[in-house]
């Protein structure tokens, strides 16, 4: 199937999960996410309306920018080596990926630099324990968002996981909820922060991080094919 076929279909999956548990179509967004896709698949989804669009790496991002329209919104959903923050930080419409004290002190650091007011982040938990992804722990969560001043640039917007790479739904379901329940607790303890959106669920497992609050989802293969 082409792009166009694709999001029609994903958006009827996620208006089919949202009413199964009850839930708003509307209270669902998601991201594109465009990693290696080429730039006329690209805008096949921005011709359909399609704004969000994610980069897991600087390089990309910085390239495809100025080849697609002002309108689109950049999301940075990778890794963020602190090396790299001043290419994004004025960039992008939100970092998925804070996950360490020196990544929020160098974002500062390049908002200020630039001028940048604010700069839209959330914390990503490695809500799986899984030693090969990034993230705070979620032991770790609170004590990373408490070293972000009320009067910073980083302005924290919610939480980012990945799901665990298995076929165990259960094992998906968990970490999602885990995440959630997270995401409940630092509300409680930082109310004046913005706790709005929960960034969980990629194309194999969207449903499931549906089913288990999510706000947010980052989808590529399910759009765009298979990477090669």
């Amino acid at each position: 199937m082409g792009v166009r076929e694709n999001i029609l279909r994903l958006d009827d999956s996620i208006a089919t999960a949202a009413k199964r548990c009850g839930r708003s179509r509307g209270e669902i967004g998601y991201v594109l996410v465009t990693k290696t896709v080429p730039l006329e698949r690209i805008r096949e989804a921005v011709q359909m309306g399609i704004l969000d669009l994610g980069e897991n790496r600087v390089q990309e991002l910085t390239e495809k920018k100025p080849a697609l329209p002002d309108t689109v919104r950049w999301h940075m959903i990778g890794h963020l080596q602190t090396n790299k923050v001043r290419q994004v930080a004025d960039r992008v419409v939100l970092v998925h990926s804070v996950d360490r004290v020196e990544l929020v002190r160098e974002i500062e650091k390049q908002a200020q630099k630039t001028g940048t007011a604010a700069v839209n982040c959330l914390i990503q938990i490695n809500s799986s324990g899984e030693s090969s992804k990034f993230g705070a722990a979620p032991d770790r969560a609170a004590e990373l968002v408490s070293r972000v001043d009320d009067h910073s640039p980083v302005k924290i917007k919610g939480l980012m996981t990945i799901g665990p790479l298995t076929s165990d739904s259960e094992k998906i379901r968990a970490a999602f909820a885990k995440t959630r329940l997270l995401r409940e607790d630092l509300r409680r303890q930082f109310p004046a922060k913005d706790w709005d959106i929960l960034s969980m669920g990629m194309s194999g497992d969207y449903e499931i991080a549906i089913e288990e609050g999510a706000t947010l989802l980052r989808i590529g293969s399910a759009v765009f094919g298979t990477r090669t």
